[in-house]
């Protein structure tokens, strides 16, 4: 199946938690279903009874396999900040996290090099930097929500700059 075809391949989950894929006529594993996701290739991933979509299920299954081998991209303390974030906040952290990856692979691609050697030594000697430069990002971005809290008078001058000008006042 090539990757301009419309149609999706389907994957099959049986009770034995065994994944059958029905253009292959075979069993595949997860590492199988990887490769599809690193290929682009189109697919969903079904329960074989009740025909239920488990393909976000099986996706968080290949993350924490992934990030249980080697250099996980995800410490303890930010697993723990997104489940803070489940909630009221859970859409603007979500799109936050999905542009974000999508301006990577965006970059990735004007490069021409998704998966050439260059391009990962390129990146590994640029990570440091690169982690300041998103360490900045988000100091600016959450200056900027704290900023525009206070000056819409949300949460009560939840910043600390409403209580610092405050405290100058009495002084």
């Amino acid at each position: 199946m090539s990757k301009s075809q419309d149609s999706i391949r389907i994957i099959k989950k049986y009770p034995n938690r065994r994944l059958y894929d029905s253009y292959t006529s075979s069993h595949v594993t997860l590492a199988d279903i990887r490769r599809l996701v690193q290929e682009e290739e189109p697919f969903q991933v079904v329960d074989a009874k009740s025909g239920e979509d488990l393909t976000r299920s099986i996706l968080l299954q290949i993350i924490q396999e992934a990030e249980s081998d080697g250099d996980p991209i995800f410490s303890s303390d930010m697993l723990k900040n997104i489940i803070r974030f489940y909630g009221p906040f859970q859409g603007v952290l979500g799109s936050y996290l999905e542009e974000s990856i999508q301006s990577v692979i965006d970059i990735q691609t004007q490069a021409g090099a998704q998966s050439s050697e260059a391009w990962t030594q390129f990146m590994h000697s640029q990570v440091p930097m690169m982690q300041e430069m998103m360490r900045q990002y988000v100091e600016q971005s959450r200056s900027l929500y704290l900023n525009t809290q206070n000056m819409f008078g949300l949460f009560g001058g939840f910043g600390g700059s409403s209580n610092d000008e405050k405290k100058d006042d009495k002084e």
